[in-house]
């Protein structure tokens, strides 16, 4: 089944805890929490504090997606403060991918790598056997409302070929620019989570709008 991980990046920041509740409430999958250096992209967003006061607001998995420069030095704090999956760039200072897949795992969480619009997914093929998921950027991060770029598809489609040829069960999750018309094609391609912001959080009505983007599921 297809999976809805609204980002918190897109919530009104003065009401996060409202924001959790609304989203426990109107049926999102996952919560998708970005976090942002200023360094490895051009914004700062929140790290394991935010992740530690919002952890008793939700029973629903915390997506921690790491674009910062070091993603190994913040293993162990975000599973301190109950994050659930951990995914790093591989386009980040992180020289050992597989050390730091495996450390993620020995902490206790779900492990996986992110690429770029540009990185093609040749950069995460011999890494999929130690990811849970592999999160394909479909803006180019630092910031919330950008537009779906199309290749996408074609990575989704490539990745989706590789991992079921592996007899892997290696989820594929997409980030940015989700609407009901991309998150149609994303699952028509073969992904399985997908990320939304402001879809969600924009909508009038943020259930109807997680309905959307599930409703093209024809996985079940």
């Amino acid at each position: 089944m297809i999976k809805i991980a609204p980002s918190i990046l897109s919530a009104n920041f003065a009401a996060m805890g409202e924001a959790v509740q609304m989203l426990n409430e109107k049926g999102a999958d996952w919560i998708h929490f970005d976090v942002m250096d200023g360094n490895f992209v051009p914004n700062i967003t929140f790290g394991p504090d935010m992740c530690k006061a919002i952890r008793p607001l939700t029973k629903l998995p915390i997506d921690v997606h790491l674009m910062v420069e070091h993603p190994s030095d913040w293993i162990a704090p975000f599973s301190a403060a109950g994050a659930d999956v951990l995914t790093i760039h591989v386009e980040s200072s992180e020289r050992h991918l597989h050390r730091a897949l495996q450390a993620i795992h020995a902490a206790g969480l779900k492990a996986g790598v992110v690429l770029n619009p540009a990185t093609p997914i040749s950069a995460c093929i011999h890494l999929l056997s130690e990811c849970d998921l592999v999160l394909l950027m479909s803006v180019n991060p630092g910031f919330g409302g950008q537009s779906f770029i199309p290749e996408t598809l074609r990575k989704i489609r490539a990745l989706r070929a590789e991992i079921d040829a592996r007899g892997l069960d290696t989820l594929i999750e997409i980030d940015g620019g989700v609407n009901p018309e991309t998150a149609k094609q994303c699952i028509e391609a073969g992904a399985d989570v997908l990320v939304a912001g402001s879809a969600v959080f924009k909508a009038k009505d943020p259930g109807e709008m997680i309905r959307l983007l599930r409703g093209s599921d024809n996985k079940d």
